[in-house]
């Protein structure tokens, strides 16, 4: 494969990263005002929501723990795109930025399974679009370039 054909996988995975990410933020957005206004969600795939989504680990004081998501996922967006057209700087802060949002999935994988034994669908949604993009951005990685 040629550098050029190289750079434009490369630029194509950074693009879906962007797109998934938007999955992702959405999902969050959505977590968040329905934390904010108080209302109950209820899981149509699986039950669980509610205990999970009202446990102490749902927030860190009064911030919804799905605002910092939102944030989290409007970033990887931002980097994706940057990176996508080819600035060197986005590249490095997005993997740092997803290993984080990544171990954060496990520990709340973890909670969910182990300490609250429920499971909501909006956060196993969110888990599977960071672990995700995680695999998108190491498979980046995996490919040589000549930047």
């Amino acid at each position: 494969m040629s550098s050029s054909e190289s750079q434009q996988r490369i630029r194509w995975l950074y693009l879906i990263a962007a797109l998934l990410s938007l999955i992702g933020l959405a999902d969050a957005i959505y977590l968040t005002v329905e934390h904010l206004t108080g209302q109950s969600l209820r899981c149509t795939i699986i039950s669980g929501c509610s205990e999970v989504l009202s446990s102490p680990y749902s927030h860190i004081g009064n911030l919804p723990l799905a605002a910092l998501g939102a944030i989290a996922y409007f970033t990887v967006f931002d980097l994706s795109i940057l990176a996508a057209f080819g600035y060197r700087f986005a590249r490095p802060l997005l993997m740092a930025l997803l290993a984080l949002m990544f171990l954060m999935t496990l520990w709340l994988l973890y909670l969910q399974a182990f300490v609250i034994h429920h499971f909501c669908q909006y956060c196993l949604l969110s888990a599977a679009v960071t672990i995700t993009l995680t695999a998108i951005a190491l498979a980046g990685r995996s490919w040589k370039t000549t930047d």
